[in-house]
Order: structure tokens, then sequence, then C-alpha cells
């Protein structure tokens, strides 16, 4: 392989000047993510009476000191619960991400109930779906630590009704597949909420503050007319002596969560011997190697307008051990960047752009993707792309079956893929980069990264161009204030939808990560990728059924 050369002025106005608006952008986002910690904070007082700890003080409790945390879609919701964004709170009522609990990595799903009592949130839901997903393709023991109002009957949908049951199909779908569900009932589980405990492998409860019933004393007393209290219908006692539902009852937060430590340390989820895991270690910190060039310098090389360019070697030389990859037919297509190298010691493909994907570049990338598949080497999308080419040279050199190719091999792949959006994400070429909608293991998404079906200004010209070939057809003169209106609504519009937060609170990734921190969370999902291909499950016919 060849070391990179980088020809970029990290110190030079054009970089300072990025790097500023980069930095702004990275405040933006922490801004964001703390509002949703502030707001679960304001319920403190109310914690620390009852003798309980807040939904992040148990999460930090439960995971590894100084371990390695992956923080999971934390815009979830952004702009979907209220349109002013200085009113939204993002998370969607869940903290979410994957950790280490006593050496093993897992999923770790809290209800943020210090907001509106844990009640689910419509995206909410949609953020368990996605972390569920990606425990199951990634094997990870799911640990749940749960304390729901359930379902806000306030702003009841039928639909949010209908699609949580998916919820509890998944819970099913770990258990069986042979993932272990751990869940630590820290407070109310009621309705369809009884079945994540219901549906879990392991279940602590906490002495009078547990609760788990279908249906509560009120909704008892309206549907049946029978009177009984919360403990004799579903408290922690009751579900650990008399119904079997609960499998470890502890006295509060703390022992609780110290249980759920020791039940995934039982476990003994571990792919070798630790003496193999410590030699395999070794090796893989011998070849690796930091990048030549500091990630800092990653915050000054996007540009906040997409239409200046940006060389993307420039980027994977600041992610790559040693600053060394090999380029694939550099001369062929060369707008599509497509090189080898190795990232904390794992070997991978990345496919970046220079450019919009033309014949070349798209017959370039689906013959690298069949490659890396006969390797066994995961693929790194980093997206830049406003799409695949257009125009008459490009139409008739067959761009369509050629991009289609592409696509297939995309579709088809049987090496993980990771996506990082970087850039523009424009057109096709968000499908052909391997965006949301071709199930990446994971993607994130820079702050600057922008995702449309094309940029505003040429959608808007678009619509301009029909309206008034319209009006010309029917003879009638165009009025040029209205003409700019529609233009202006048009671009605001797809601005707007386009931005990273409004996409991430969509769930269209799976988080918005600092540049900087790039290599760090792609060595964790490519860890996370290497242990699940080596690790054995015991799948089962069903889940683990309650006694």
């Amino acid at each position: 392989m060849t070391v990179f050369q980088s020809a970029w002025n990290a110190q030079g106005s054009v970089a300072v000047q990025r790097r500023e608006a980069m930095l702004a952008r990275i405040a933006a986002l922490r801004a964001l993510e703390a509002r949703a910690t502030q707001a679960s904070a304001k319920s403190k007082p109310v914690f620390d009476k009852r003798g309980q700890l807040l939904p992040r003080e148990r999460v930090a409790l439960l995971l590894d000191p100084g371990a390695p945390w992956l923080p999971l879609c934390s815009l979830a919701g952004f702009m979907q619960d209220h349109k002013d964004p200085v009113l939204s709170v993002p998370g969607g009522g869940i903290v979410a991400g994957i950790g280490f609990i006593q050496g093993v990595r897992c999923m770790v799903v809290a209800s943020d109930s210090g907001i509106e009592a844990g009640a689910i949130q419509a995206m909410g839901l949609e953020k368990i779906l996605r972390v569920q997903e990606i425990a199951l393709q990634n094997k990870l023991p799911f640990i749940h630590l749960v304390e729901s109002a359930g379902a806000n009957l306030m702003r009841y949908r039928v639909e949010g009704f209908v699609h949580g049951g998916s919820l509890f199909r998944n819970l099913a779908r770990l258990s069986a597949a042979g993932i272990p569900v751990v869940t630590v009932q820290h407070g109310s589980g009621t309705a369809g909420g009884a079945y994540m405990p219901g549906l879990s492998d392991v279940v602590i409860m906490v002495r009078n503050r547990s609760r788990a019933f279908l249906a509560g004393p009120p909704l008892l007393m309206a549907a049946t007319g029978e009177v009984a209290t919360e403990e004799e219908l579903g408290g922690a006692g009751m579900h650990t002596s008399v119904s079997g539902l609960g499998e470890q009852l502890a006295e509060d937060d703390r022992q609780a969560l110290g249980l759920a430590r020791q039940i995934v340390a039982q476990t003994a989820w571990s792919n070798r011997h630790p003496a193999q895991a410590g030699r395999a270690q070794a090796a893989m910190d011998s070849v690796a190697s930091e990048p030549l060039y500091p990630a800092d310098e990653l915050l000054g090389l996007m540009a906040g307008d997409l239409r200046q360019p940006v060389d993307m070697h420039e980027v994977i030389a600041r992610l790559v051990d040693g600053s060394d990859f090999l380029p694939f037919k550099a001369l062929y297509g060369a707008a599509t960047v497509c090189v080898q190298a190795a990232i904390d010691g794992h070997a991978v493909g990345i496919i970046s752009n220079n450019g919009p994907i033309d014949v070349a570049g798209a017959n370039k990338a689906t013959h690298f993707i069949q490659l890396m598949c006969q390797l066994g080497h995961p693929i790194i999308y980093l997206q830049n792309t406003t799409g695949y080419m257009v125009g008459k040279d490009a139409e008739q050199g067959g761009m369509i079956k050629h991009g289609s190719k592409m696509i297939q091999a995309v579709t088809n792949a049987t090496v993980p893929q990771i996506t990082i959006q970087c850039g523009a994400s424009f057109g096709a070429g968000n499908y052909g980069m391997c965006g949301r909608g071709y199930a990446p293991r994971f993607l994130f998404s820079w702050p600057s990264a922008k995702t449309a079906v094309m940029g505003g200004e040429q959608a808007a010209r678009t619509m301009q161009i029909v309206t008034e070939a319209a009006m010309a057809r029917k003879g009638l003169p165009v009025d040029a204030a209205q003409s700019q209106a529609q233009f202006d609504k048009i671009v605001a519009v797809f601005e707007a939808q386009a931005d990273a937060f409004y996409t991430s609170g969509l769930l269209l990734d799976d988080g918005v990560i600092d540049p900087r921190d790039t290599r760090a969370v792609l060595a964790q999902c490519l860890a996370m990728c290497a242990d699940a291909e080596t690790r054995q499950l015991r799948p089962m016919q069903f889940g683990v059924a309650r006694m």
C-alpha cells in the first residue's frame, strides 16, 4: 500500500472557516442532546424522594467504568414532538447505546422515566425497534431498564398500538436466536408494557417499586368492577413469589443493577478463551497504527456549501491505519473513490465520492463490492455525492443499467456494510452508496450531511420550469413575484428536511457524530461485526418461556 501524502492546508483560511462552521454545528448537536438530559434531570427531586436513580444514573452504574460507550439515535423524535425546534426534546424518551457490562459488549436500553414518566413516544418506539434490530444483527445481549407509564392515551394513535407489537416480537426473536434478554423492572409496566418482562429471559424487580400488570387498578375497576391494590395486581413481591414473572427481587435500583451485572457475567458470553482473546488483540494492536494526520483536521475539510469540491482521499487519510491505503482503479471512474485499507487493524474496503457517480464509477464500485465480498472485508461508504450522472451522454452510455448493477451489488453484498454520511447524499446516490433504505449494519451522519432527492435549488428550478411551461401552453402570463415565492418556498422546505438533525430525528441514521470521533465509532462497529461473525449462538425453536 501507499501512505497518502496530504495536499490539504489545514491552517489555510478556507479550512479555518469550515472548521468554525463545523464546530458551531457540533455545539448545536451537543445542546440538543443536553436538552433531553436536562429535561429528565428536572425529575431528580421526585426520584430522590422515592429512593430511585435517574435513568442515566442507572445506565452509568450498569456499565463498566471507563469502557467505550456508543450512544444511538440521540436525536430521535427531534421536531416530531414539536415543530418548533426550540421546544422539541430529542431522544424519543429512550436512552440507548452499546457498551460493556462485565467485559461483555451489550445493547442497553433504558426508559427515560424522568420525562413524562417514561411514556412511550412514537419515535421512541421506532428507536427501540431499530436498536433491537442492531442487537439481533450483531448478536448483542439485550439489557432493558424498564420504567414506563406505557402509551400516552391523550396522544393515542391506532397505528402506534398495532406497530407496537413489533417491539414484543423482536424480544421473542432475540431470545429464540440465542441472544440473552435481561430486563430490570425499575417501575411500572402496564398493559403492553407488561410483556417486556414477560418476553425476557431473566427479570429483576425492585421491592415496592416494580409493577407489571395487564390492567392497572383504574382499568380493572372500569372493565370488571374488581378492586385491587397495585401490589396485589402486579407488585415485585407478588411476581417473584406467586406469579413467577420475576427471577430476582432487589431492595433498590443499585442492587438491581448489581444483579444485572452478575447475570451478564454468568452468561460467560465470550467468543474465545480470555488468553486467546488477549493474543488476538495484541496481534491487532501490533498492526494497527494511528493515522498520520490528526482527526481534528476533519473539521475543516467538509464545506458547508456542498457544491464546493472535497477530495475524500483527505478524509480517508485521517481515518485509516497509518494513512495507508491501496487505491482500486484510480484512473478509471476517478470521481468514485475505492480503496483498500485497515481501521484499528480490521481490513476494510472504502467507497466514497469526489463527484457524481458516472458510468465508469458505477462499474468500478460494482467490481469493488464483489471483490470485498470475495475477500470477506466489510465495506465502508463515505457518502458525498450529488447522485448518478445525468445528461444525454450518460443516458446513452447506459447510466440506468450500470447504476442498477451497483445498486444490486450493494443490496446483495455478503459482508457487513457501514455508512457515514459526510456531505451530500442526493438522489439515487443515497441508494447506491448504501443509504438507510439498503439496511447498512450501521449508519451515522456528520453534522454537515444533507439528504434529499435533489438539492433545494434544483427542485425549485425544476418546478419553476414545469409551471412556466404549463402557463405558456395555456397562453397565460407568468407572475414573476408568484414564481419567485414558489421557488423560495420549495428551497426552504428542501433545505429544512435535508438537514442532518432533522433526518436523524426521523431515525434515518443511527446518530449524528462529531467527525473527530469517526475512526473510534468505525472501530467499535467493525469490532462488533467481527465478534458477531465468530460468535456461535444456540438458537431455539422458541424464545425462553417464563415458567
